[in-house]
C-alpha cells in the first residue's frame, strides 16, 4: 500500500457489552434449547441476525404465534405491559436480553412514575428502546426528538428528562437547555458509557482524516448517530457491508478513518478493512501504470 494512503480504525469501535452479553446468550441457548426465538431482531445489525437465523433461531413479532419454547427479549428493551405478560405464562421460558443501560433507563422511568410530574424522554419516538421506555411511564411520558419539539413543547408543571440510552450528548444538553428555560427539571443522563465512547473516538479521528466509513445497520440508531457525527467533521459514509464500498470515493483522499456501531460484529469490521486495503492497492497499482 501507498505509504500515503491510511486507514486507521477509531479506539472504541463494534460490539459494546450490552450487545456481546445478547449474543452470548442466544449462543448459549442454541445449545440447550430445541426451539429457540427472540422477540424483533435481538440487535439492530441484519447481517448478525441473519447469521443467528441461519443457526437455528427464529425471530417472533407476535408472541401469539408460539405456545412453547424459549423466547429471548431483545437488548432494546420490551413493554412492561408485554413483559408483565410474558412472566405469567408457565408454557414460555423466557431470558432477558435487555441491555443493563437500557434496564437502568427502565428502572429510572418506573420510579418516577410515581410522582405527578411530567417525564420527558430525549429521543426517537418510533425507536423501541424509547417505545419500550415509554411503557414504564404510567401514562406520564412525553417524547422530545430534537430542539425544535423542545421550542414547541407546551406541558405544564416540573420535568423530569431521561434519555434514550444511545442519543448524542449534543442532543441531549441543548435539549436540556431549552427546557430549563422555562420549567423546573430533574435531569437524569441516562445515555449509557459504551455510546459515549465510540461518539467521543468516532469525532476525534474523524477530525484527522479525509474521509470517513462508519459500519453498522441502517436501522442501528447509535450507528446513525456515529455518521451524523463524522459527517459533521468530515466527508461520511455509512455502509452495512464490503458490498457498498465504492472505489470512487477514495480519488485524492490520503487518510481513511473507521469506525463501528456498537451493533456490529468484529468479522464485518475486519471484512471491510481487508476490502478498503484491496481498493485502495488496486487504486495505488492503477496510477503507477
Amino acid at each position: 500500500m501507498d505509504k500515503n494512503v491510511e486507514i486507521k480504525t477509531a479506539a472504541n469501535a463494534g460490539f459494546c457489552f450490552g450487545v456481546k452479553r445478547a449474543i452470548g446468550l442466544v449462543e448459549k441457548t442454541l445449545n440447550e434449547k430445541p426451539e429457540v426465538y427472540t422477540l424483533g431482531p435481538i440487535i439492530h445489525n441484519p447481517q448478525e441476525v441473519k447469521r443467528l437465523k441461519e443457526k437455528g433461531v427464529k425471530i417472533l413479532n407476535d408472541i401469539d404465534c408460539v405456545k412453547s419454547g424459549c423466547i429471548i427479549l431483545r437488548t432494546h428493551g420490551i413493554s412492561l405491559e408485554l413483559l408483565n405478560r410474558l412472566e405469567k405464562d408457565k408454557t414460555l421460558y423466557i431470558i432477558d436480553a435487555t441491555c443493563p443501560f437500557v434496564k437502568k433507563a427502565q428502572d429510572i422511568i418506573k420510579n418516577l412514575s410515581s410522582q405527578e410530574t411530567t417525564i420527558v424522554i430525549v429521543g426517537e419516538n418510533s425507536h423501541p428502546e424509547v417505545e419500550a421506555l415509554v411503557s414504564y411511564g404510567a401514562g406520564k411520558c412525553v417524547v422530545i426528538e430534537n430542539p425544535r419539539e423542545a421550542l414547541e413543547f407546551k406541558g405544564i408543571g416540573d420535568l423530569n428528562i431521561v434519555s434514550q440510552t444511545t442519543q448524542t450528548p449534543q442532543n441531549f444538553n441543548v435539549i436540556v437547555e431549552i427546557l430549563k428555560k422555562r420549567f423546573k427539571v430533574n435531569i437524569y443522563n441516562t445515555i449509557c458509557e459504551a455510546t459515549l465512547e465510540r461518539q467521543e473516538s468516532a469525532k476525534k479521528l474523524a477530525k484527522k482524516v479525509d474521509l470517513m466509513i462508519v459500519i453498522g445497520g441502517k436501522n442501528s440508531g447509535n450507528t446513525t448517530r456515529l455518521a451524523e457525527i463524522c459527517k459533521a467533521q468530515t466527508k461520511t459514509y455509512h455502509i452495512e457491508t464490503i458490498d457498498e464500498l465504492d472505489a470512487k470515493w477514495f480519488n485524492n483522499i490520503k487518510t481513511v478513518g473507521l469506525t463501528a456501531g456498537a451493533s456490529t460484529p468484529d468479522n464485518i469490521i475486519k471484512s471491510v478493512q481487508r476490502r478498503l486495503g484491496e481498493i485502495l492497492q488496486t487504486d495505488i497499482a492503477k496510477r503507477g501504470k
